[in-house]
């Protein structure tokens, strides 16, 4: 070893570690079977013990960790900037949506007949979807700080804004949530940047932290719950102000009667100003680009 190499092995070895980390220790404790490990023995290393890590004295430490898994990984990703899409997980595709109305007709049923095409009607805010996120994902790719589209990685809406990411070859997020009624993440996440949530707050709070702008297709309980938390941070200013676009002002304006909020003095009239109604994602992306006066226009996709 000559004397180049030799300096360069001993600096090396000033930064070595003086403990094992926890994952080497998990490793070796792995591979050496112990005659306490057993059921009921209290011999697994604390943070290898999922049953010491369910009890409900640990909730306070799983909060902490479904804080910290996400934005670690993020930081590690170089995600800064987010914009989130909020929507129904039941809006179909616009092909699946034609094609459960065909197998309708094709039976006849009046009820049946009918839904499908409502479906069909409500299938344009996932191609919308879908389109948005892929102009946002082409227009700043080559950003020192490219804007990642979040959604709550299941189906529907939230497929369309992973979907849009995806095809136009950026990066997504899904922040998945476990439920009652099993929700798959949707097959168009990056796999690294694919989470999974047992609180919602921690969820929502996710939604929020590295956000630029929230986009809200319709939806029900689950979006107008997301929704009206972003609306209350906001008017109460404990979060910063940032565009938080409706799609579809028809189907906002039936939903929910603004105007009888600010007639009967339970909103200020300026609190209509917190959102904007959009109808194509050009419009959205438009509104976005003004906003953070961004020398780019939405191109066809």
């Amino acid at each position: 070893m000559n004397k180049q190499r030799l300096l360069r092995h001993k600096r090396g070895q000033l930064a070595d570690r003086n403990f094992p980390s926890a994952g080497e220790d998990a490793a070796r404790v792995a591979v050496e079977p112990s005659p306490y490990d057993q059921p009921g023995s209290s011999y697994k290393l604390a943070f290898t013990d999922t049953e010491f890590i369910l009890r409900e004295e640990m909730r306070a430490v799983r909060m902490q960790l479904e804080l910290l898994k996400p934005e670690l990984i993020q930081a590690e990703h170089g995600i800064e900037s987010t914009i989130v899409i909020f929507g129904s997980a039941r809006v179909l595709p616009p092909d699946v949506a034609q094609q459960r109305l065909d197998a309708a007709l094709a039976k006849g049923e009046a009820q049946a007949i009918a839904r499908a095409r409502t479906q069909v009607a409500m299938s344009r805010y996932y191609e919308e979807a879908r389109r948005f996120a892929a102009i946002v994902t082409r227009a700043t790719c080559d950003a020192d700080a490219p804007l990642v589209v979040v959604t709550g990685g299941g189906p529907g809406i939230m497929e369309a804004g992973n979907r849009g990411a995806f095809e136009a070859g950026g990066k997504s997020v899904g922040l998945n949530i476990v439920l009652q009624h099993e929700q798959r993440p949707n097959p168009y996440i990056t796999p690294e940047l694919c989470f999974q949530f047992h609180y919602f707050a921690l969820r929502k709070m996710h939604f929020l932290m590295r956000s630029v702008a929230l986009v809200c297709f319709p939806g029900g309980f689950g979006t107008l719950d997301e929704l009206f938390e972003v609306l209350t941070l906001t008017q109460a200013s404990k979060v910063r102000h940032r565009p938080i676009l409706l799609f579809g002002e028809s189907f906002w304006r039936k939903l929910i009667n603004f105007d009888h909020l600010v007639e009967t003095g339970m909103i200020s009239p300026k609190d209509v100003h917190l959102f904007h109604f959009v109808e194509t994602a050009e419009q959205a992306w438009d509104t976005l680009a003004r906003a953070f006066e961004l020398d780019t226009a939405a191109e066809p996709s």
